[in-house]
């Protein structure tokens, strides 16, 4: 079976939420835990598909994550500039890992990118842990550009990567 990249349906959302929470949390990107603010930022599925496109990765009608498509414009893109794009909260449940979900995420965004008149480029932020998202990124032809990593609170420096379209 192959995975499916679609549009994420309302009934989809609660479960990517969590879906996307647990994936920061297991992995430990959330520096307070369970009590973390930006927990409700990750479960706000709802919130996001009002401001940016959400995207899900499907296999056999079950969910494996999804990602948050910044076209610009959108409020949610947080780095991107005039002619790029933003992808944001890419997630894959651990127990479907190494399937190909994030990957297939990835390249729907750059997809939807080069579909927008305009676009020259995707941007994405990323923490420095997560090596196997910076993986996907590096195979895909993205590269670092350190000098536009951030950090949105103290102690949490964001790095950066560009996709030239």
């Amino acid at each position: 079976m192959d995975i499916t990249i679609r549009t994420a349906l309302p009934a989809d959302y609660a479960e990517l939420g969590e879906i996307t929470a647990g994936a920061y949390l297991s992995d430990g990107h959330l520096d307070f835990g369970d009590g973390d603010p930006y927990l409700h930022t990750l479960r706000d599925v709802a919130g996001r598909a009002a401001r940016a496109e959400v995207l899900v990765a499907e296999l056999g009608g079950r969910l494996l994550g999804g990602v948050t498509f910044a076209a610009p414009g959108s409020p949610l893109a947080d780095i991107a500039g005039p002619g790029e794009a933003e992808f944001r909260m890419l997630a894959v449940a651990r127990e479907a890992r190494g399937q190909g979900a994030g990957e297939a995420l990835v390249r729907a965004c750059l997809e939807r990118a080069r579909a927008i008149e305009g676009v020259e480029a995707v941007v994405l932020s990323t923490q420095q842990g997560m090596e196997g998202a910076h993986r996907i990124y590096v195979r895909l032809g993205f590269t670092r550009t350190p000098e536009r990593d951030w950090a949105p609170i103290d102690d949490l420096l964001l790095l950066t990567y560009r996709l030239n379209l």
